[in-house]
């Protein structure tokens, strides 16, 4: 116990760290976490051996995968459900597009420009093909534009680009068979129940014992991540719709969904962040800076190439055009999750990992100091009265 509690004395010290970090550099506390986390793992490999951080601890394993499982079901549960129905052609063909265009692209350029074997190929495709909903939901607070038509409509494509992310993970990788069919039979049944189950718990049992719906909603993620994992699936993905089926139930009570990020950010999710952080290579990006520069210039490349024509649909203003397709081509939350997963699942090398985090951590960085510094709709900003 004395290691366990020393091990995590450690883990949460990096995390505290990694948010005074964010707050005084003003940038996404997940970024900061994953840089703490590449820092931490190569000054304590030098010192104490690579070891001394235990990342590969059970215990740290079960709450990394916590942390992102949770993580994935918040994202899909602070959609509002009204805004996808009012705007569901713009966020539809927006998020499609901002899903297609880097995923096929970053592939193209993983396996025809770099050499990587196909399945590598895929992934890094994948990985590349995400927004982060993390960055882009901060930025609308701090800025306001998640009062606006114009900011709801960014997010909601940003949950459609994400669903794709997830369900091209756990089309292409996870093996077909009649475990697949129970997976899907199982979720497709708690997805149908959890509407009708769920009202019934929190009007019964809500207001009168100690946090029944935290406990109900680890139960579904926990349950529905056993069964994905059992059929060869990944966990996020039925966590993802999941929290979209609940959005209208939970998005109703703003406290209890302060809770439960509270849950996961301020326990969990650092824990899957620094364990991210982790398994990035110093040495490994620096023997390849002309592959991380393909990396992420093919996917912001790819982004604003398939993007921006397609949001001059929707948007007439210039500003308003590119600070829409800068916000798109952010990504974190699933992309460190997509290139862990190849990680350790074996499909991807600990330097393709490296390399894909890296760009997957310039995307969130560039393209958001961009769009802020350069192409703010003011004219959309929400008047003070």
């Amino acid at each position: 116990m004395e290691q366990a509690f020393t091990i995590a004395a450690l883990w949460f010290a990096l995390a505290l760290a990694a948010t005074l970090f964010a707050s005084h550099l003003r940038i996404a506390m997940a970024l900061t976490e994953i840089l703490v986390g590449v820092v931490a793992a190569e000054v304590l490999a030098r010192t104490l051996g690579r070891e001394a951080m235990g990342a590969d601890l059970p215990w740290l394993k079960v709450l990394a995968g916590f942390g992102s499982v949770l993580l994935t079901f918040l994202a899909g549960a602070e959609l509002e459900p009204s805004v996808m129905r009012r705007k569901w052609k713009e966020v539809s063909v927006v998020g499609l597009f901002g899903f297609l265009a880097p995923f096929l692209g970053c592939a193209a350029v993983a396996r025809f420009v770099l050499g990587w074997a196909p399945a590598s190929s895929w992934l890094g495709g994948i990985a590349l093909s995400t927004t982060s909903m993390a960055v882009v939901y901060a930025v609308m607070l701090e800025t306001g534009f998640n009062q606006t038509d114009f900011g709801k409509g960014i997010l909601g494509a940003c949950f459609v680009n994400d669903l794709g992310t997830v369900l091209a993970l756990g089309l292409i990788f996870a093996p077909f068979g009649w475990r697949t069919l129970v997976f899907a039979g199982g979720s497709l049944a708690a997805f149908l129940l959890l509407p009708v189950v769920t009202p019934w718990i929190v009007a019964r049992y809500g207001h009168r014992t100690a946090e029944v719906r935290t406990k109900w909603i680890l139960l579904v993620v926990a349950g529905l991540g056993a069964l994905a994992i059992w059929s060869g699936s990944e966990a996020v993905l039925p966590a993802y719709v999941a929290g979209m089926v609940l959005a209208g139930i939970l998005g109703t009570d703003p406290i209890f969904i302060r809770r439960l990020r509270t849950l996961t950010i301020g326990f969990l999710s650092p824990v899957y962040f620094l364990r991210a952080g982790s398994f990035v290579s110093i040495p490994a990006l620096t023997a390849a800076p002309g592959v991380l520069l393909a990396l992420f210039g093919g996917k912001v490349a790819a982004k604003i190439l398939g993007l921006y024509p397609v949001i001059g649909a929707f948007r007439s203003d210039r500003n308003e055009r590119w600070y829409y397709t800068l916000m798109m081509s952010t990504g974190l939350t699933f992309g460190t999750i997509s290139a862990l997963y190849g990680l350790t699942h074996q499909l991807v090398t600990q330097q393709q990992y490296s390399l894909l985090v890296a760009a997957v951590i310039g995307s969130a960085v560039i393209p958001t100091l961009v769009a802020g510094a350069a192409f703010v709709p003011h004219h959309l900003l929400p008047r003070e009265e």
